[in-house]
């Protein structure tokens, strides 16, 4: 039985718990794999962070734009010598630098001031690069001192740092391009910036021309698998995008690739920048099902210790009966059950009473202390009345109040026979006797014919009244005339 027990409970919990495992797999995975959110997700994070990039360029370009409006930057380049020239525009290039950190949300790494042709005066932090011409290398510089327009670009040079960078030419006082200031930031910390304000992952800047792609910039947390991806995988992907100037994205293994094209910026050059998400909702949703597998499993523990507890409860008063039988088939005829079991003890009693039947036993019916336990029977109350009646039937007593014979006498008979019951049950029950088997109208008939043979006897009309002497109960017969 206990094994019985355990595999029926044990096959319960298996079957639910592996279809709870199944449907909520299925569910997770279904939920996290939608395709179409999941590319337009990365589609809106890596337009979220080109927007943010180019607005950073732009906040810049305002900045410097007013600055170089200033009379302290003509006057760096009119001064009467160039090594003048050159000191002074270095002193106002530191000066710049210092006032941008607090006005801007990341501190400027360049800031140049070239003259009309575009060669550099001076420079923050070092006199290294005097005299080079940014025109010559960068060519929305050039545009911007050939039409005076301010403007921001990659500027991406093999030899030297990539920068994020804004230039905004001046004019002299005859209304003719004087020359430029440029603020540059570092790509890799620019994309750092950007990435941790939007999407929290890894960003890269490529640059393409033609059907050739590289990576120019990486944010500083870096991913080597997506800069894996964008130089092999997703490569004609990113090339689509920068021609179509359109955002796209593509899945790639376990990540969706957008491309963000940045239209404002790569004066010349094409430039985008390139995330990855993960081409799931939930990262590893499936296992989140796993734990229903644990409280399977400890499902089953608890079937198996609750069913051997269980089993232990049921099959040893079994076992304890089929042994007992087996003793009386051997002989032993006098052989009882003594069970002391909430669910089988009654059992057992019930197979006592029957061997004591079958064996001619008489059953013992005292309690402990020797009081009869079990109820009176209709016999036993015969037997209680007619003692009651030999008392009623012996000639009474002179003396008998009369007050109470007048009042048994008005008393109606339906009142005077449910008083009597009650008041005779009420006797018995003080006394300790067993009353349940007393039917009120067994009582009332019984207590008629007593009646009719005490009137015979006595020759008038006679009724009953109860008395008790703390030892039994009688009735005795009242004359009513």
């Amino acid at each position: 039985m206990r094994n019985k027990i355990i595999a029926v409970n044990a096959l319960i919990v298996l079957i639910v718990g592996l279809f709870s495992w199944a449907l909520t797999r299925s569910a997770l995975g279904t939920a996290s794999d939608d395709a179409a959110q999941l590319s337009g997700d990365a589609k809106h994070a890596a337009f979220g962070a080109s927007a943010k990039l180019q607005l950073d360029a732009l906040r810049a370009e305002l900045w410097i734009s007013t600055r170089a409006a200033e009379p302290a930057t003509l006057d760096a380049i009119t001064r009467g010598t160039v090594s003048a020239q050159q000191e002074a525009a270095t002193a106002r290039c530191e000066a710049l630098a210092s006032a941008a950190r607090g006005s801007l949300e990341s501190a400027p790494s360049l800031v140049v001031l070239v003259d009309a042709t575009g060669k550099t005066l001076g420079r923050n932090g070092s006199t290294l690069s005097r005299g080079d011409n940014l025109a010559v290398a960068y060519a929305g510089l050039k545009d911007a001192l050939a039409t005076g327009h301010s403007g921001s670009d990659i500027w991406v040079n093999k030899d030297s740092d990539q920068y994020l960078a804004s230039y905004a030419p001046f004019r002299n006082a005859q209304g003719a391009v004087a020359g430029a200031l440029v603020l540059g930031t570092t790509l890799n910390e620019e994309l750092s910036r950007v990435s941790d304000a939007t999407t929290g992952r890894a960003l890269v800047l490529v640059e393409g021309a033609d059907a050739d792609t590289h990576i120019v910039a990486h944010s500083t947390a870096s991913n080597p698998a997506l800069e894996s991806i964008v130089t092999s995988s997703a490569k004609e992907a990113i090339h689509n995008a920068l021609e179509s100037g359109h955002v796209t994205s593509a899945q790639v293994g376990d990540a969706i690739v957008a491309t963000a094209p940045l239209a404002g910026l790569g004066s010349g050059h094409h430039v985008a920048l390139v995330g990855s998400s993960p081409a799931t909702l939930i990262e590893n949703a499936k296992s989140l099902a796993n734990p229903i597998l644990g409280a399977m499993a400890l499902g089953l523990v608890l079937v198996v210790v609750g069913g051997w507890l269980l089993g232990n409860y049921i099959s040893q008063p079994i076992s304890l009966l089929e042994e007992g039988l087996l003793t009386i088939l051997n002989g032993q005829s006098d052989k009882r059950f003594e069970l002391d079991h909430p669910e089988l003890g009654g059992l057992a009693f019930r197979i006592d009473q029957l061997l004591n039947q079958l064996m001619g036993v008489e059953e013992d019916t005292t309690d402990a202390e020797g009081r009869v336990s079990q109820a009176p029977s209709q016999k036993n109350f015969s037997d209680a009345m007619s003692v009651d009646d030999r008392k009623s039937g012996a000639t009474v007593e002179p003396g008998v109040d009369p007050t109470l014979a007048r009042r048994l006498a008005d008393e109606l008979p339906a009142d005077y026979y449910a008083r009597i019951y009650r008041e005779y049950i009420a006797a018995k029950q003080a006394l300790g006797e067993a009353t349940e088997q007393i039917t009120e109208a067994t009582f009332v008939q019984r207590i008629q014919d007593m009646e009719r043979e005490a009137s015979g006897k006595l020759g008038k009309a006679v009724r009953y009244q109860v008395a008790s002497n703390g030892r039994e109960v009688s009735l005795l017969a009242i004359p009513l005339a």
